[in-house]
């Protein structure tokens, strides 16, 4: 198999704190080295939360705007990918960072459960989420916690709310939500082969299943992501020591699967995104 494979790596997240792993980047400082080491290391996605001054999340447009100066700084060809999640924000506020232009950020388009909530995505908030990135030229990455919301990116992508070729990450492994299961795997990837074939996919595990996903998308063809949000440990009894540690792990994996790691050029033309942005629209 010859198709280059994206490695997306998730730096920080909302919840993993330093008492979690020592190796879980918080200030802009760490998080812009840490991104800096997985991207020596092979990925060319950075999907970014950002904390407040008391290490919590936030949707914050100025934080958000700190961290993409950085990135683009040291790291000047990887495709930014920012968080709308609704750990970080209520409503609109999810969306309020949009107005920087990122070259990507995460589109969850349905409700389901998370440990100990409900994650709610309504209609009206996932249309105007939808809508903010039409209007600031950013490219949507559909996180799909369970097979409705792929036929939801579908009809999305059919009727123009979501351009171009559709992205669409499987989330499995969220307690609550879709668990760790080969045959449910195995159909996302032909339903995304039948509805959405001409768009790509990628796919993440959650904790201890973080490198038996990140396999089956290797070996299927996918692109994978990796990273201290979804996962710090390298195994039951060992932290990972950084995010770049993890991204090898997935490199090790394209080498057994043939497949080549995609440069930031390859990632941007499978994904049909411009080449690098050189400035940063202020809000």
């Amino acid at each position: 198999m010859t198709k280059p494979c994206i490695i997306c790596v998730a730096i920080t997240g909302s919840i993993p704190k330093k008492a979690d792993n020592p190796a879980v980047p918080i200030t802009f400082e760490e998080q812009i080295e840490s991104t800096h080491a997985a991207f020596e290391a092979g990925a060319t996605i950075c999907h970014a939360h950002v904390r407040d001054e008391n290490q919590e999340p936030t949707s914050d447009p100025v934080r958000f705007a700190r961290l993409i100066e950085g990135l683009r700084k040291h790291c000047p060809d990887m495709i930014i990918q920012l968080s709308t999640g609704g750990r970080t924000g209520a409503g609109k506020m999810r969306g309020g960072m949009l107005s920087l232009r990122p070259d990507m950020a995460s589109l969850a388009v349905g409700s389901n459960n998370f440990p100990t909530r409900v994650y709610e995505n309504p209609p009206d908030l996932v249309d105007w989420l939808a809508s903010e990135m039409l209007k600031y030229g950013v490219m949507p990455e559909v996180e799909a916690f369970d097979l409705s919301h792929i036929f939801k990116a579908a009809e999305m992508n059919s009727d123009g709310r979501i351009a171009g070729n559709a992205y669409v990450q499987f989330v499995m492994g969220v307690k609550n939500a879709m668990p760790v299961d080969r045959r449910v795997f195995d159909f996302y990837v032909e339903t995304m082969g039948r509805l959405l074939p001409k768009s790509q996919w990628c796919a993440a595990g959650i904790g201890q299943h973080q490198l038996t996903v990140n396999e089956w998308s290797v070996a299927a063809g996918g692109h994978a992501r990796t990273g201290l949000e979804d996962n710090v440990r390298l195994d039951k009894h060992t932290l990972a020591p950084s995010n770049a540690a993890l991204v090898q792990r997935v490199v090790d994996l394209c080498d057994k699967y043939n497949r080549p790691v995609a440069t930031a050029t390859e990632a941007r033309s499978l994904l049909g995104l411009a080449q690098a942005k050189s400035g940063l629209h202020r809000i």
